[in-house]
């Protein structure tokens, strides 16, 4: 019986060795992993807000105080509709004062062509018919002095009133072409008149800017004012976010600057909605460099804009930078020295783990592309608490 016991101890213990001859044999297991060739697309992440492109800032275009703000931020308004009401007591003043000068200058206008015109002609008609007169008295008068019938005083008085008829005449033609169409006294008149109705436009327009007025449909996201408020010329006092398209902007590390491209497609979700995703497009990368924060501003349009985005709103954005239809590629965790020169993996081969040098190059997420060194179905070994090294046994289970 004691025999017995000895004979099943020693078989257990040759069993046992057999064992551990056979797992020394076989090595230790490991996970492994195919090489696959697949798309990889390298992105970049991004956080960023909502803006509209066109953005105004509405601002006063004369120093007054704020009668009346019919408008809410929120709220939608249509191109056209009064956004502010500014005082317009000074200014109706003042078109009422300009509206009276231009009456005025329009009155000596017509004045000048229906009275003053008439008057001067019949003026000019009367000293031609005195210059004939006087004329024909001093060829009388010359011609009986030649004869000795009147004295040289005679002559002399008739030569003097010829003389004065001729001045006459002559300052009556000035005056009475100075009230033509193209004379001197109707220029001066109609340029009075054209400046006091330029003036009378000038009153009109500082009237219409106590109307501020929506140039375009959108919505106010923002105001600065209050109904008694004093505002300056260009001070801004609401903003508006007009109708049309919207735009992310973010900013990036300077380090990415080489593979952001205008055009290049992103997903964008919303804090808020953060199970919503919307397509943006590279639209604007900005060539300057922040230096205090090492960043580029890059702005993208939002090729549909979902309804519930929001001006301001905070959103993240991943951009698609690289794209390869056909990679070869591992997970990077399977690579050693990924950060090296020399990378390298352990390439299972016939039941053992094989140093294998590899080539790397897009890395993206958790994915590497490999250059050279391996091709598309060989199966490498995930790194694990096992002991292996160049050439050890081991035995798998696919992954």
């Amino acid at each position: 019986m004691g025999r017995l016991k000895w004979w099943m101890l020693a078989g257990l213990v040759g069993l046992f060795v057999a064992y551990l001859a056979w797992v020394g044999w076989r090595g230790p297991e490991v996970k492994l992993y195919r090489v696959t060739q697949a798309e990889l697309m390298q992105t970049i992440v991004a956080s960023g807000h909502v803006q509209n492109p066109n953005r105004i800032e509405v601002s006063a275009q004369i120093t007054s105080t704020v009668d009346s703000i019919p408008v809410k931020e929120g709220e939608f308004v249509k191109k056209g509709q009064l956004l502010i009401s500014l005082n317009s007591h000074e200014a109706q003043a003042g078109l009422q004062v300009a509206k009276a000068a231009a009456k005025s200058a329009q009155h000596h206008l017509q004045q000048l062509q229906q009275v003053n015109e008439p008057v001067a002609a019949l003026a000019q008609l009367q000293a031609d018919a005195n210059l004939v007169v006087s004329q024909r008295n001093y060829q009388r008068t010359k011609e009986l002095y030649e004869q000795s019938f009147v004295g040289l005083a005679a002559k002399e008085e008739s030569e003097r009133l010829w003389l004065i008829a001729q001045s006459q005449s002559l300052i009556t033609k000035k005056q009475w072409l100075s009230l033509q169409a193209s004379g001197s006294e109707i220029s001066s008149a109609e340029s009075n008149v054209q400046e006091a109705l330029a003036n009378v436009n000038v009153a009109l327009a500082k009237l219409a800017y106590t109307r501020i007025l929506a140039v375009r449909s959108g919505v106010l996201i923002s105001r600065h004012v209050e109904a008694g408020d004093a505002v300056q010329p260009g001070k801004p006092l609401l903003v508006l976010s007009p109708e049309g398209p919207s735009e992310i902007v973010v900013l990036l590390d300077e380090k990415n600057m080489k593979w952001v491209k205008a055009g290049q497609v992103g997903w964008a979700v919303a804090d808020a909605f953060a199970d919503k995703l919307f397509r943006a497009t590279v639209s604007f990368i900005n060539p300057g460099v922040d230096p205090l924060r090492g960043s580029v501003e890059v702005k993208l349009k939002v090729d549909t804009v979902p309804d519930y985005l929001k001006q301001d709103m905070t959103v993240t954005v991943e951009i698609e930078v690289v794209k390869l239809p056909m990679a070869i590629q591992v997970p990077l965790s399977v690579v050693h020295d990924a950060d090296k020169p020399d990378a390298w993996v352990y390439l299972a081969r016939n039941g053992k783990a094989v140093k294998q040098s590899v080539s790397l190059g897009l890395t993206a997420s958790s994915q590497v592309q490999i250059m050279s060194g391996l091709q598309a179905g060989d199966w490498v070994v995930f790194p694990s608490a096992a002991s292996i090294h160049d050439g050890s046994a081991i035995h798998s289970k696919n992954h």
